[in-house]
């Protein structure tokens, strides 16, 4: 892959906001001839005011994912970079969140960004060349109460990675993860709302309202970054001649795994209850 994006086609999942938006819009500066996805396409306005295309796509629908692709390869004729960014939070006790929605959670954050590799790969293998760009979480390697169903998913999202990426590297195909900490978008307001919601009037209300105050806490620019220190490594991963295999994003990106590593089970379950519980 070149280091520049010029005459490369790209396609961001979740534009509408957030780390989708800011990637798109930079990768739209690298070059990439740029295709920003989502369901609500109206939030999109902005982009095709910088010459990115839009539209809609609901990567839980998988008409819509197909119809997508085609279009897509219809009017370019190439995918050149995937970016698998499309995702959201479901925070709530797993004794009271509802199974449909913990099968949502895993439909949005894993199944629809499968599919969606499924469909563009054999673009990719036919021409040899391709990379592909799951947006994973420092919630990948550590855990939070309140946050199984969502650790799950990214936790399937790592491993659903690596192997794929030793699966198409004979096929010329790079699978990247990128690793975001703490990110100051909308999905911190909507989890905790979720969170909040979910508990009502439960056994585990109080504690849940704890949990959502230090959800809140950290979502600022002091102690979290912007959704630009994501996209710049996106669009890192997607010019890189060689690209590593993953990419921290943000602060507290490496500091946070690395706690994980050095502190035991047990120590690192006190430190949440800390922090999260009281």
């Amino acid at each position: 892959m070149s280091r520049s994006g010029k005459g490369r086609v790209a396609l961001v999942t979740g534009g509408s906001s957030g780390i989708g938006k800011a990637t798109a819009f930079r990768l739209r500066k690298a070059g990439f001839d740029v295709y920003a996805v989502a369901r609500r396409v109206d939030k999109m306005a902005g982009l095709e005011k910088d010459g990115i295309h839009t539209f809609h796509m609901d990567v839980t629908d998988d008409a819509s994912m197909t119809a997508g692709v085609e279009r897509i390869l219809a009017e370019t004729g190439r995918i050149d970079v995937l970016v698998n960014n499309a995702g959201y939070g479901s925070y709530g006790a797993v004794e009271d969140v509802p199974i449909d929605e913990a099968r949502r959670q895993f439909e949005v954050n894993v199944f629809g960004l499968a599919r969606l590799t499924q469909l563009v790969t054999p673009s990719m293998r036919d021409r040899h060349r391709g990379r592909i760009i799951n947006i994973s979480s420092v919630g990948a390697v550590i855990y939070e109460p309140f946050g199984a169903w969502y650790h799950a998913t990214k936790f399937a999202v790592e491993g659903f990675s690596d192997s794929l990426r030793v699966e198409l590297r004979p096929y010329g195909i790079d699978v990247v993860i990128v690793r975001p900490a703490g990110i100051v978008t909308e999905w911190n307001q909507i989890s905790r709302d979720g969170l909040v919601e979910t508990s009502r009037g439960g056994v585990y209300e109080e504690r849940a309202a704890a949990a959502a105050r230090t959800l809140k806490r950290v979502d600022n620019r002091l102690l979290s970054s912007g959704p630009r220190a994501v996209a710049k490594k996106v669009a890192k991963a997607a010019t890189a001649g060689h690209p590593r295999t993953r990419y921290p994003a943000g602060r507290g990106a490496r500091i946070i795994p690395l706690a994980r590593q050095v502190l035991p089970d047990r120590m690192f379950d006190l430190v949440l209850e800390r922090v999260y519980l009281r």
